[in-house]
């Protein structure tokens, strides 16, 4: 089965990669120091220490797979790129009837982070802005209902 594509910044991918590097070089180390410990202290069918290890290094590992997942099916934004359209990578500036005008830049799902400025690609604000250009208006249909969004400038 084909993966699906992971959209990531050049930052987003540099951060995913040390994250990587610390779960294998750091973590992995300190659950299976944990888990020699608790073995050392006897009978492990009722050991609270190594069932708590064993439960992080299932975690951790899961964590490694995830992100290495994620590394191996990456697609690279190009930031800065010029276009009249919104696109991943695009940072659009948008207005809605008697609120300030807001920023975005439309990111993949991995670096989605709305509180920072960076909505995924497959929100529903990022899907309907997708593709429109500056003066146009959008709907977007979210779970309180139907908005009119005004995009009034692009990078």
């Amino acid at each position: 089965m084909a993966q699906k594509a992971v959209f990531l910044t050049p930052d987003g991918l540099r951060k995913l990669q040390e994250e990587l590097e610390y779960y294998k070089n750091v973590r992995r180390p300190e659950v299976a120091t944990r888990i020699h410990s608790a073995k050392e202290e006897g009978d492990v069918t009722e050991n609270a220490e190594y069932d708590d290890a064993k439960n992080e290094q299932a975690f951790v590992e899961g964590r490694i797979l995830t992100l290495e997942q994620m590394l191996n099916n990456y697609v690279l934004i190009e930031e800065g790129g010029t276009s009249d359209r919104v696109t991943i990578g695009s940072k659009v500036t948008i207005v809605e009837d008697g609120e300030p005008p807001e920023t975005f830049q439309i990111v993949g799902s991995a670096e989605a982070d709305p509180a920072s400025g960076r909505i995924s690609n497959e929100s529903p604000l990022g899907k309907a802005l997708l593709m429109h250009g500056v003066g146009e208006t959008v709907q977007v249909h979210t779970p309180g209902g139907v908005r009119n969004i005004r995009i009034i400038a692009l990078e």
